[in-house]
């Protein structure tokens, strides 16, 4: 039961990091139309032909990289093992939680994205929650319920 939640999780996490991968390497000025306007859209796409050069690379190389972690993903939900499953959902956790810490305090002071910062917080909240569920259902499974139930109370 816990193993066919992980794979699934991983599944739909890998199927989101590779579209958002490909759409960043091949139409990303498409996307920055469509999610910042045509307004900030121009001011992220740069002025000069060389900032648009630099900035069409980075957003490639990010792509090629948010791809390369939607294959990782992929590859990782076929892991039988549980102790690694509760280790990895571990770390997506710090993971999300690590880029929703960033995004509230550094991406929202950029002038251009300051109105998308909560947006892609709650995202990477609700990202991380889907492995906080996960976990909450391996340890269910693991100890007994009532247990759980009892320690919580006690923490309360």
């Amino acid at each position: 039961m816990v193993s066919q939640a992980f794979f699934r999780i991983c599944m739909v996490h890998s199927l989101v990091a590779l579209t958002c991968g490909a759409l960043m390497m091949f139409y990303s000025d498409e996307v920055f139309i469509i999610s910042h306007g045509k307004a900030h859209a121009s001011k992220l796409l740069g002025s000069t032909p060389h900032d648009q050069l630099l900035i069409r690379t980075s957003d490639s190389f990010s792509g090629l990289l948010l791809s390369a972690v939607g294959f990782l993903l992929f590859m990782v939900a076929f892991v039988k093992e549980t102790e690694f499953h509760s280790f990895f959902a571990k770390g997506c956790v710090i993971l999300h939680v690590s880029m929703a810490i960033w995004r509230a305090y550094f991406e929202r002071k950029v002038e251009v994205l300051g109105h998308d910062w909560l947006r892609l917080v709650v995202g990477d909240i609700a990202f991380g929650a889907s492995w906080v569920l996960f976990l909450v259902c391996s340890w269910r499974e693991k100890y007994d319920y009532s247990k759980i139930c009892f320690v919580v109370w006690k923490l309360m």
